[in-house]
């Protein structure tokens, strides 16, 4: 089972009814869910996974107010919950898992992950949030949000980057998997650079899975599971993510790889009107891209920045 399916059983089955009988007024106010890190909350955990920070557990977000009155009861009240559930030993509140698990305050919550405690209203605050953090904040279940807040907060981050940012966000990325792919592999080999040209190619496959993410308007986990994630997106995950491994497992056809990869974006990129060029480097459609972005800061600043 699951690690998110088992945390939904242990809130239902046996959290839920004790908060109920402890403090039933909590029930009204309290958001209830797992979200955040760890493979469970992106569903992408295994009998690997359970070796450490694994197992039934739940996060129950307050508004500070709330928080502040009912947060000591509420720590007590998730403490003495039984210390295992259908064999599997519950998350604790511990340092490595604070904000994972227990009560906390939603602004708290958000911060951790985007640095601000809200939806941001800009795209200048959309700019400084990391991608992992935004991955991290939309994942996983949420079980219960009476009052909707915590809700209202992760479906504006859900509804994705403002049109003006995630062209700027594919024009560089079309750019630098150029750049590090069809360009410098190649040459890193020529010098007789072999580090050089492995840190080419991680960088086009870097960059290629960033193009992959934003052409299916989804967030990027961090880099282990990056290519998990990539493998079940409906716009060439499930395309592109074999020929990635062979760029690691068939080194002789690295050159041949990197241009059919590329050829793919490509041929998507036209299909969606996003580029009109005729060229076969990445680079030339990253420049066209950022040449219709309709903001002029974003459209000003160099194309392999963002």
């Amino acid at each position: 089972m699951k690690g998110l399916e088992l945390s939904e059983l242990f809130w239902g089955n046996i959290a839920r009814p004790r908060l109920e009988r402890a403090m039933p007024q909590i029930l009204d106010v309290a958001t209830v869910g797992l979200v955040g890190e760890g493979s469970e909350c992106w569903g992408f955990d295994d009998s690997v996974s359970r070796d450490h920070d694994w197992g039934p557990g739940f996060c129950i977000w307050l508004n500070d107010d709330d928080m502040a009155l009912y947060g000591d009861a509420l720590r007590e009240y998730y403490e003495g919950l039984p210390q295992e559930y259908m064999g599997a030993r519950r998350l604790h509140v511990l340092p490595q898992t604070e904000h994972r698990v227990g009560p906390c305050a939603t602004g708290d919550f958000y911060s951790r992950y985007l640095g601000i405690s809200s939806a941001p209203n800009s795209i200048d605050e959309w700019r400084h949030i990391p991608e992992f953090g935004l991955s991290a904040a939309t994942n996983g279940k949420v079980f219960q949000d009476p009052a909707g807040r915590f809700t209202a907060i992760r479906e504006a981050l859900l509804a994705y980057y403002p049109e003006p940012l995630r062209m700027k966000k594919l024009a560089m990325s079309c750019a630098l998997a150029g750049q590090s792919g069809q360009y410098n592999y190649r040459r890193c080999l020529a010098h007789g650079e072999p580090v050089a040209a492995m840190a080419a190619m991680t960088e086009f496959i870097r960059h290629i899975q960033a193009v992959v993410f934003l052409l299916n308007r989804r967030y990027r986990p961090y880099y282990k599971w990056t290519d998990r994630a990539m493998r079940s997106l409906p716009l060439l995950g499930a395309k592109l993510s074999p020929l990635m491994r062979r760029l690691i497992e068939e080194p002789d056809s690295r050159t041949e790889l990197i241009e059919e990869i590329s050829e793919i974006v490509i041929s998507e990129l036209r299909a969606e009107g996003l580029s009109r060029t005729r060229s076969d480097f990445l680079l030339d459609h990253g420049e066209e891209i950022q040449s219709g972005i309709k903001d002029e800061f974003l459209q000003s600043l160099p194309l392999m920045a963002e």
